[in-house]
């Protein structure tokens, strides 16, 4: 038998899927914290660093989530997210536009042809409690109005409680509603106490079908931190050479400043591997960090770092 034909099975019964998903090898705290630390040391230069910094506002998912979010707001985002650098057209478009599903229309209207990317939120976000029927309601929504991602939120109770095999179902539930739509599935990181379950949530929502396995929703604290991003990445390096199919991770929340998406690259780089260096599989969920980014790469192309009117304010 097979590992895949084995992860075929493991989802057959509660018992089953609870057995694997405890089964998986203990995380080692202090060194993954230890690890992460070391990493996140390094120092990246020169023509390196420009590379990287190109790269980062590629793996940006500009990000607007608030209760006073208009239309003509996230045309504004839009139009940063397409051209983030008016004075400069070498600067590389972010990879998607994420807001709320009932925006999802202007944006995708404002984005068109321009390649960028729109995401949506979905599933009660950021609580996750809510019916099923409502949930998949929720994703049909986003995904008629022109979704081409769908961001859900796990429902950390029922994860926290044990009911893995209902989650795994609501996770499944949510990739036939998505169509040709990718789910990223965010774990809220901050609310799953340890290691071992960031671990056990992100295989759970792997082997149900998730494209990305994400952090956190941005609304709890702690959200994305190096050492749970590390740990989601041995996850995702580890779920492709049992099974072969690779799945993209998003560290969102908190990541502001041009230097800790660099340390993330890092980890991403010596955890996963290069492969997963391009949006396609790696990504941020911000708001404020593609400004830093700009900022940064104008200050390494000419020396001095712009005035206050270089940016727009999000």
């Amino acid at each position: 038998m097979t590992t895949t034909d084995t992860l075929a099975d493991v989802a057959t019964s509660a018992s089953a899927l609870r057995r694997f998903l405890h089964g998986l090898p203990g995380v080692d705290q202090v060194g993954a914290e230890e690890r992460a630390a070391r990493l996140a040391a390094r120092s990246v230069k020169a023509t390196a660093k420009a590379f990287a910094l190109d790269l980062a506002v590629s793996m940006v998912d500009l990000t607007t989530l608030e209760g006073q979010d208009t239309p003509g707001k996230v045309r504004a985002l839009c139009a940063k997210a397409a051209r983030p650098d008016p004075s400069d057209p070498a600067a590389p478009r972010v990879a998607a536009v994420c807001v709320y599903p009932d925006l999802v229309a202007t944006a995708k209207r404002a984005l068109a042809g321009s390649g960028v990317r729109v995401a949506s939120v979905a599933t009660a976000f950021p609580s996750g409690r809510a019916a099923r029927a409502v949930k998949i309601a929720d994703v049909e929504y986003a995904v008629a109005a022109g979704a081409d991602e769908v961001d859900m939120v796990i429902d950390r109770g029922a994860f926290l409680a044990g009911d893995y095999l209902a989650l795994y179902d609501e996770i499944g539930a949510v990739k036939e509603a998505c169509g040709g739509a990718h789910l990223k599935v965010i774990l809220e990181t901050g609310e799953l106490v340890t290691y071992d379950n960031v671990r056990r949530a992100s295989w759970l929502a792997m082997l149900a079908g998730a494209d990305f396995i994400k952090t956190s929703t941005g609304k709890v604290q702690p959200a994305a931190t190096l050492p749970v991003t590390l740990v989601m990445l041995e996850a995702v390096r580890d779920f492709r050479a049992a099974v072969g199919r690779q799945v993209g991770v998003k560290a969102a929340g908190g990541i502001r400043a041009a230097k800790d998406a660099l340390r993330y690259l890092v980890v991403v780089n010596e955890t996963a591997g290069p492969a997963w260096l391009t949006p396609a599989l790696y990504r941020f969920g911000a708001s404020s960090l593609l400004n830093d980014l700009l900022m940064q790469r104008q200050k390494l192309a000419t020396g001095h770092y712009a005035g206050h009117d270089y940016v727009t304010e999000d």
